[in-house]
């Protein structure tokens, strides 16, 4: 029987990368656990680190569920280091807009910066019964003077690769070999396959 692992998050793309590397395991959505258990799961994230909003929306959410399964939750977002490492873990609410809008915001809070070097930081925490664990992996980059790209959402089509290219300007195949939420969840595959969960 396969073992079941919930994700914090109803994120479809965060689903779809989850299913491809857990393919020995059920995966389900928020969504979807809600849908078997009958009840609603709602999960908070208000923590200062990314390390820690991870850590606080897979505790809730083991909580809710249970020790049948194995919770992950993920935090993740873009820092730009000459403005404070903004906008950091508030990446996806420091702005009540769409991600174009927003990044054509941060473009131009980083107008007149000559430093335009950029962290896309995912954490990845796993929660069981008795322990928890996090994963953490950072891609490094550059933020663009201008968004680039249509094969992207967030702040793909501003974070600029060492080859030139935005993550929005290379295709799937190529995002999702460097992707840093797909190196963390691969350590978390790793992890569970040796501890034996």
């Amino acid at each position: 029987m396969k073992r079941t692992i919930i994700l914090a998050s109803s994120n479809k793309g965060k689903i779809k990368e989850i299913k491809e590397i857990f393919k020995d395991y059920e995966v389900l959505s928020l969504k979807e656990a809600e849908a078997r258990l009958g009840k609603k799961l709602e999960v908070v994230e208000n923590q200062p680190t990314f390390k820690e909003n991870a850590l606080e929306k897979t505790r809730c959410l083991y909580n809710l569920v249970g020790e049948d399964y194995i919770c992950i939750g993920d935090d993740s977002g873009i820092s730009i280091d000459a403005i404070g490492g903004f906008p950091g873990v508030h990446t996806a609410r420091w702005m009540d807009a769409d991600d174009h809008v927003k990044n054509l915001h941060l473009l131009e809070k980083m107008k007149d910066k000559e430093d335009r070097t950029c962290h896309y930081t995912t954490v990845i925490a796993l929660v069981k019964k008795d322990f928890e664990k996090t994963f953490e992996y950072t891609l490094d980059g550059n933020l663009t003077y201008e968004v680039r790209g249509d094969n992207g959402f967030g702040f793909d089509e501003i974070f600029e690769l060492d080859n030139g290219k935005t993550l929005a300007e290379i295709s799937t195949e190529e995002k999702f070999l460097i992707s840093p939420r797909k190196k963390a969840l691969e350590k978390i595959e790793e992890y569970i396959t040796n501890v034996n969960l």
